[in-house]
């Protein structure tokens, strides 16, 4: 039988609740692309936002978790990724209205400030729940869709931040 992949990313302050849902989606069966940060050197959330997104767009994955401090970031940019339906929520009939309702592919989570028992729950349910289709959600989801913009430049492009990489390297960025 074939394993369903989850796309992981996340930004420097949560990268120990990322660990601890990543070894729970492990045990749990699932085969895991981590796409990083992997450790709490100050970064930029739209770098993993991106890469977990592009990697559920791309088929590599089936869905995507992505977790920054409050979710709202990494969402933010998480959606940018043409193709990439990402729901931020805080519980689990959320994680349930995203699927059913929306055919969401990517959640988000505020990893900083929703319990790690809690985040384990909502991504749980998220992976388990079918999409409801129906002509409502399919009308819904193609208005929704409608909204993107393609951006052939950023799409696939690994060097899309390779300028913002560099200068925090170079120690432009403070906090």
């Amino acid at each position: 039988m074939e394993k369903t992949v989850i796309s992981v990313g996340n930004d420097h302050i949560v990268t120990g609740t990322k660990e601890r849902l990543t070894e729970h989606l492990k045990q749990k069966g699932y085969e895991v692309i981590d796409n990083g940060t992997y450790d709490k050197l100050r970064t930029h959330y739209p770098i993993f936002g991106k890469k977990a997104a592009e990697k559920v767009v791309s088929g590599e994955a089936k869905f995507g978790v992505v977790l920054c401090g409050t979710g709202v970031g990494i969402s933010s940019s998480a959606s940018k990724v043409p193709g990439a339906r990402v729901a931020l929520v805080s519980d689990i009939s959320e994680a349930v209205y995203a699927r059913k309702a929306l055919n969401a592919n990517i959640i988000a989570v505020g990893g900083h400030i929703t319990g790690i028992d809690l985040i384990k729950a909502i991504v749980d349910k998220f992976i388990t729940t079918e999409y409801e289709r129906t002509p409502e959600h399919d009308t819904l989801i193609k208005k929704i869709d409608a909204l993107e913009d393609q951006k052939p430049e950023q799409t696939g492009n690994e060097h899309f931040f390779d300028e913002f990489e560099k200068k925090w390297e170079e120690g432009y960025y403070h906090d």
